[in-house]
């Protein structure tokens, strides 16, 4: 429920603070006094559009923020799909207006986008008035009311489960049946790109294996030119580099019998001239092996300019994304050649998951016809005390294909005169007999589920009398399980009020402001004797208004 309502630099407006409680509060206030302002402000929070022009004053923003009690709402989820901070007892909701007309929107201080706000809106509060009751001819809307009172929410939610199953699996088998029927007309190349790719019978890395025996074939000369000297300087007959580290050898142990300094210095050098000795011999068995194959290299080269032109057609880095590109060639065709088997399983999962939804639609078909019995019996019951006592009401069921909300197409038809056939109710009935309708409707609907508070909008227009008295207790049998707002001219209506503010407007000296004043128990009665008797109050107004509210209170 809405506690505090904060409007600043709006309309008339400078600054004001609501603060709301729960039960059924009464919004009065004369014609022009501002309460279609504050209802105005209220909407920007609910995600509505922004009008620079009811800026008051253009050289600051204007600002409405809003403090929901939003204890067991369950919207933990919400909050988290969004990316929002979660508090399971309050939620802050800000709507600013720059004079530029840029509009921002914060939920918990969170900056988010209109259409996010719009969605929380939902949720929250809602807005009834004359003007938004077209949301009763709405198919939607009507087969909301029937599942609300069906308590299908449980069996809703495992309906969109299974209803997300079957269109996946519809998904899949067009998108795979497009993939086979493209397949098929590319098998040709296909087959011819494979066969390409196979005759060449690629391993892993052998394109570097490849490119080390090139460049080794490449380079024989050269190679066995460094081995060969290596071997000649280490073990030529002259003036080699083992002769000369075996004399040096020698001197190290003619040193060491005098010198302690450098002993153990000659058997490092001898065993250095052993591993020598192992190396000119490794190198000269080596220089053996390499023999010039120009045969081979020309094979290597030409196998390397097969791979480098796959590579280039294929615009492949390596030889193993050719093997990659060669496996996916091979599963196509895999795949070309069980097409039919593939297709019908994907056919048999469709049917097998539409069999799954139709049979909780069915359920939720069986729910709706059961609840749209009873609650056509229980609108009936209070629409008739409303000043309609020819109403007639029925349901209007069509089957449609599977859809996100069953296989159930709905039609609210109505008549309000005798004799007269039911009708859909946007072709039969006047603005006024809709907003009953509808408050009768929100009566039934608050006594099967919670919903977000309610702001009823001078819904009572036209109306007076016995059916005045019977909408304000109608508005407060809903207030007993939600909070209820109601902006009304009537002394009947007010009567039946747990609270009651008054809009007023007061003047400056260069301009008029809209104020709002909450009233205690003594300026409630004078207020309800003002609705009633005009400017002339009198002290029988003043009882008839105690009566009023002793009446409604009982």
């Amino acid at each position: 429920m809405i506690k505090q309502l904060h409007i600043s630099n709006y309309a008339l407006i400078d600054k004001l603070d609501i603060g709301f409680n729960d039960g059924l509060t009464i919004i009065t206030g004369e014609t022009g006094a501002g309460k279609s302002i504050i209802l105005g402000a209220l909407s920007l929070i609910l995600g509505e559009r922004a009008d620079s022009k009811s800026i008051r004053d253009t050289s600051s923003k204007t600002v409405v923020e809003a403090t929901f009690d939003i204890t067991g709402y369950r919207l933990e989820h919400f909050f988290n799909e969004h990316d929002i901070d979660w508090d399971d007892r309050e939620c802050l909701v800000r709507r600013e207006l720059s004079p530029t007309g840029r509009s921002r929107s914060f939920i918990n201080d969170t900056p988010v986008a209109l259409s996010v706000l719009r969605d929380l809106a939902t949720h929250l509060i809602d807005i009834h008035s004359q003007h938004s009751n077209m949301l009763l001819s709405q198919p939607a809307f009507q087969l909301s009311i029937l599942d609300s009172i069906a308590g299908n929410a449980a069996l809703l939610e495992q309906y969109r489960h299974a209803f997300l199953q079957y269109k996946e699996a519809v998904k899949r088998l067009d998108e795979t049946q497009r993939e086979m029927e493209q397949l098929q007309r590319n098998e040709d190349y296909i087959r011819f790109q494979l066969d390409q790719l196979q005759a060449m019978q690629l391993q892993p890395d052998e394109d570097v294996l490849l490119e080390a025996q090139q460049s080794r074939l490449s380079n024989i000369t050269e190679l066995k030119e460094d081995l060969w000297t290596v071997e000649s300087e280490l073990n030529s007959e002259e003036n080699s580099v083992l002769e000369r580290l075996a004399q040096v050898a020698q001197r190290l142990e003619d040193a060491e019998k005098n010198l302690t300094d450098v002993e153990g210095m000659s058997g490092r050098v001898r065993t250095a001239i052993i591993d020598l000795k192992d190396i000119a011999q490794s190198t000269a068995a080596i220089v053996d092996t390499l023999n010039d194959d120009p045969a081979e290299l020309a094979r290597i080269d030409e196998r390397l300019n097969n791979i480098y032109s796959l590579e280039r057609k294929h615009n492949a880095q390596d030889v193993n994304q050719l093997i990659e590109i060669q496996q996916s060639y091979e599963r196509q065709l895999s795949e070309i050649e069980h097409n039919d088997d593939i297709i019908q399983e994907l056919k048999a999962l469709v049917s097998t998951t539409r069999a799954a939804a139709m049979d909780i639609a069915s359920r939720l078909s069986s729910q709706r016809h059961d609840a749209a019995m009873r609650f056509g019996k229980e609108l009936l019951s209070l629409a008739t005390p409303l000043g309609m006592k020819n109403i007639a009401f029925d349901v209007d069921f069509s089957t449609t294909d599977l859809t996100p909300s069953g296989t159930d197409s709905v039609q609210l038809m109505m008549s309000f005169n005798k004799n007269q056939r039911p009708m859909p109710v946007k072709d039969t009935a006047s603005g006024g007999e809709i907003s009953r309708v509808m408050l009768c409707i929100k009566t039934i609907i608050a006594r099967h589920m919670r919903l977000p508070s309610i702001i009823f909008d001078e819904v009572d227009t036209g109306v007076s009398g016995d059916v005045a008295n019977m909408i304000g207790e109608m508005m407060a049998d809903i207030a007993r399980t939600i909070q209820v707002i109601a902006i009304t001219h009537l002394p009947q209506v007010a009567a039946s009020g747990d609270h009651h503010l008054r809009v007023f407007k007061t003047d400056t000296d260069v301009e008029s402001l809209t104020r709002v004043e909450t009233l205690d128990n003594q300026e409630h009665v004078m207020e309800i004797a003002r609705m009633l008797s005009g400017k002339d109050l009198n002290q029988a107004a003043i009882e008839n208004a105690k009566s009023l509210i002793r009446h409604n209170h009982q």
